[in-house]
């Protein structure tokens, strides 16, 4: 008898515990992990979007960076995370093509608690001002003629830019060599310092050089010119049907609460609705869209079949 009461005393504890915890959240700062280096596309939207969502919060959000392996060490410390929504993450499209190259120890759908998109951007493909290449037929000239001697960069194995690179070459019948980063501003120091040939990056990390004139856009691969790099011609142009676009978005734990799933999201889209932030991540070259936890997760049940695809076209294997 005495059994029974204290088991059923201990279920009314814990199940008034999760109510009560989610009408004092927040109190205490959140954490905001990202996979990248500091200073690139990831980090720099992480900072926009935290400061923002700081002051709906009532809570400081602290942005911290955990790269290696595309984005993988950063979401495989968040599943590790306790589920009461203190530790979020910016996942990039990275988080699909992985799913798709690499072995990783988590569902890449179901142990992620969707909150909503950020935005969606092209890649941006450049050279250094005093590289000969001075167009992307130039670049495929080059590299049918010398197979595998042209470089270029990515954030990581299994990483977006790094596919891009390999649908790239096989659509233009080319063979390049992929020089992987751990994101952040690595890739552009070596392909201005003449040590790696070609960027495949994004608009934070290229247009600024581009503008300054350390850089020449050869070409952008969303569908049609993108706004932020102007003057610089698409994929498509020289490749017919060519196109990527990559997106970034906000998760944090599984089987965090309802009711604080629920204020993260609030919180997020507010601060994504905002005139400032908003003008902050289109200078970054996004097309923000914020949208409902069940409209990212079927992006990501639908770009991981997407990308599956790319990586069988492009013949390249699991690591195991």
């Amino acid at each position: 008898m005495m059994r029974a009461w204290v088991a059923a005393v201990a279920a009314v504890t814990i199940a008034m515990a999760g109510p009560a915890r989610a009408q004092d959240f927040p109190n205490k700062p959140i954490s905001l992990i990202h996979g990248f280096g500091a200073g690139g596309n990831a980090d720099t939207m992480a900072r926009i979007l935290g400061e923002a969502m700081s002051k709906g919060l009532g809570q400081r959000v602290i942005v911290e960076a955990k790269p290696g392996a595309a984005g993988v060490l950063a979401s495989e410390t968040l599943t590790r995370a306790a589920p009461d929504g203190y530790t979020l993450l910016m996942l990039t499209a990275a988080h699909v093509t992985t799913a798709n190259l690499v072995k990783i120890k988590y569902d890449p759908v179901d142990d992620f608690a969707m909150l909503t998109t950020v935005g969606f951007f092209p890649y941006v493909i450049a050279v250094r001002a005093e590289h000969p290449f001075k167009s992307l037929s130039d670049l495929i000239a080059a590299a049918k003629a010398k197979p595998g001697e042209i470089t270029y960069t990515s954030v990581g194995v299994g990483s977006v830019p790094h596919l891009t690179g390999e649908l790239l070459s096989a659509q233009a019948g080319i063979k390049m060599t992929h020089v992987p980063y751990r994101g952040g501003t690595g890739p552009i120091t070596d392909v201005l310092g003449g040590r790696v040939d070609v960027l495949i990056d994004t608009q934070t990390v290229s247009m600024p050089h581009i503008t300054s004139g350390a850089a020449c856009g050869l070409a952008v691969t969303s569908k049609a010119p993108w706004p932020g790099v102007p003057g610089v011609p698409t994929v498509a142009a020289t490749l017919p049907g060519f196109e990527v676009e990559t997106w970034i978005g906000l998760v944090t734990v599984k089987d965090t609460p309802a009711p604080i799933l629920e204020r993260l999201h609030k919180e997020a889209v507010a601060a994504l609705k905002s005139p400032e932030v908003v003008e902050k991540l289109k200078g970054l070259g996004a097309d923000v869209r914020p949208g409902t936890p069940e409209q990212m997760r079927t992006l990501v049940k639908n770009e991981i079949a997407l990308w599956g695809k790319a990586v069988q076209q492009a013949g390249l294997k699991r690591a195991e």
